[in-house]
């Protein structure tokens, strides 16, 4: 008994069921009123194209358009219809949602439907899709309630509750002034609970943050996400508003952010899908690749300088490895402070160089326990394990753990430095820095390396 009251209801499975019945379409329409679209959405998901073909008359293009906001890759679910229907359906969607389903569309079907979208519904996503990709502009939407300082309280409430009926973004209300320029906005929970006596100037904060149309995208989002509103609007130069940014437009464009600057770091110019053909993502993989094969042999020139040290004592070449490694990890945990630092625009030059000190600073402590931690290991293996004499053991020992702190200073400092200069010369650092500084640190870490044990080792066997 216990059990089914803690069993997870499958509202999908239910679903499948109403809609594959053959009730009158008032009495469907009327049971899945109860549903959430999200599950309705993945109910069509499970369902044969024929049998969407047959249920999409039925649900009506408001509900459609509604359901389909929850579905992924809606583009193959709205090739399902005839272009007039396709257009009435992404008519009824938010103007963002709308865009977002377009984009996906091949070009020819998405400039069809958007000749056939009229009034509101076509102006909104025409303005949207007129910003580019980086732009704010292009990630907000129209829903939204606006309404003039000069009302009561009262006719503000009106104003509201007409407004209503065609935006449900109604938490926080816009208030502009005669000349409709952005003057403040009013908490729908104020407006309720105030007086109709009461000035709706009292209840207007004029302060309320905004950003601009035009701002690029990565360097207005940490401020957006500051203020931690459920909406904030978007303006255009003359201070109309034009749209608004919602919290889950917010936490869409991080999400996709942080996409981009992950593909960034690991050496790509954009990020990669499932469907993506062969040709495709070598392209964004292998100029990178090409750059870091000719700084590997550039690296392996240098082991190659050391020629003499690895004949002399080929053991050393075992911890080589660790050494890179180890540097390796230093430098990437510098340079992910630094790009997420760098996200200051308001960062100052003494702040950068206290930044650089500080992972200096952490690369010497954290190099210094790591080095006497391998300098007692690596002797005792040598020693104990390899049956090597007591000296031999420990100056190989010394030079491993000598070139452990080296090499973590150095490279937690180019982590540092490195996207510094890149963001110093408005060259993104994240895509710069991210594959650059691997190869970069093994080449410290080859030199630190082998260059201890050709001034400590090699002249005492001499």
């Amino acid at each position: 008994m216990e059990n089914d009251i803690l069993k997870e209801p499958n509202f999908v499975e239910e679903l499948l069921a109403i809609l594959r019945s053959d009730i009158p379409a008032g009495e469907l329409n009327e049971k899945i009123s109860d549903y959430h679209d999200n599950d309705i959405a993945g109910a069509l998901e499970q369902m044969t194209p024929e049998e969407r073909s047959r249920l999409y008359p039925i649900l009506g293009a408001e509900k459609v358009s509604e359901i389909f906001t929850y579905i992924e890759d809606v583009d193959k679910y709205i090739g399902e219809l005839n272009i007039e229907k396709a257009a009435k359906v992404i008519s009824h969607m938010d103007s963002d949602d709308a865009v977002d389903v377009l984009e996906e569309m091949d070009e020819e079907a998405s400039e069809k439907i958007v000749s056939l979208l009229e009034g509101d519904a076509g102006k909104d996503v025409r303005l949207i899709m007129s910003y580019d990709d980086d732009e704010i502009g292009s990630k907000m939407t129209t829903n939204l309630i606006v309404i003039k300082n000069d009302l009561s309280v009262r006719a503000a409430m009106r104003e509201l509750v007409r407004q209503a009926g065609d935006n449900d973004n109604i938490y926080t209300i816009y208030v502009v002034d005669k000349n409709d320029k952005f003057y403040g906005a009013i908490d729908l929970k104020d407006l309720i609970v105030a007086r109709s006596d009461t000035d709706l100037e009292d209840l207007i904060v004029t302060s309320y943050p905004y950003v601009g149309d035009h701002e690029v995208i990565s360097d207005c989002i940490e401020r957006i996400k500051e203020y931690a509103e459920d909406s904030i609007p978007v303006l255009s130069d003359d201070k109309k508003i034009v749209g608004i940014i919602t919290s889950q437009d917010i936490v869409e464009v991080v999400d996709d952010e942080m996409g981009e600057d992950y593909a960034k770091l690991a050496g790509l110019t954009s990020e990669e899908d499932l469907n993506e053909k062969t040709n495709e993502s070598m392209k964004k993989r292998l100029p990178w690749l090409i750059i870091l094969l000719l700084l590997g042999i550039v690296v392996s020139t240098v082991v190659g300088v050391f020629e003499k040290v690895v004949a002399a004592i080929p053991i050393v070449i075992c911890f080589q490895s660790l050494i890179l490694d180890m540097a390796g990890n230093a430098g990437t945990q510098s340079l992910a402070v630094t790009i997420r630092v760098l996200m200051d625009e308001n960062l100052t030059g003494k702040q950068k160089i206290g930044l650089a000190f500080k992972e200096m600073k952490v690369g010497l402590c954290n190099g210094l326990f790591l080095g006497a931690t391998a300098l007692v290991a690596i002797g005792a293996y040598l020693k104990f394990i390899k049956h090597d004499a007591t000296g031999h053991s420990l100056l190989i020992a010394l030079c491993v753990g000598g070139a452990l702190i080296l090499s973590m200073i150095i490279s937690s400092l180019l982590g540092t430095l490195i996207p510094m200069f890149f963001h110093k010369i408005k060259v993104d650092p994240a895509v710069a820095s991210g594959p650059l500084i691997t190869t970069v640190n093994d080449l410290v870490a080859v030199v630190a390396y082998y260059g201890l044990c050709w001034l400590i080792i090699i002249p005492l066997i001499s």
